[in-house]
């Protein structure tokens, strides 16, 4: 429930107090914004599965964003576009953890099916 109510929180305040961000940081905050995504999806599909632990959660969330940026960054620096790998196994982990959200909530709307 943690997760769910500060994603809420996060996109209220990116409505009602806008920013814009510079374009030559904009893979940074992309590659960040993703891993974050991913830790909070992480988060709601462990509440789901009974294991939800926030140092785990809160770790995961800074730790993944900033390792993301960091990765950007790096591979900025060398001319090579690390950011890439990072878009494509946070995103891989996103929907991996989606489908365990979303059977779970078709397993409670559709009582006796299993999915």
């Amino acid at each position: 429930m943690i997760p769910i109510f500060g994603l809420i929180i996060g996109i209220i305040l990116g409505i009602f107090i806008p920013y814009d961000i510079p374009f030559q940081y904009s893979n940074y905050v992309a590659v960040a914004i993703l891993a974050a995504l991913d830790s909070v999806f992480g988060g709601i599909a462990a509440t789901i599965q009974g294991n939800f632990n926030m140092k785990i959660f809160l770790s995961g969330f800074f730790g993944n964003a900033l390792l993301a940026a960091g990765l950007a960054y790096l591979g900025d620096q060398l001319g090579i576009q690390i950011y890439l790998a990072a878009i494509f196994a946070f995103g891989n982990r996103l929907f991996l953890n989606f489908a365990v959200i979303r059977r779970h909530v078709l397993g409670k709307v559709f009582k006796g099916d299993k999915f």
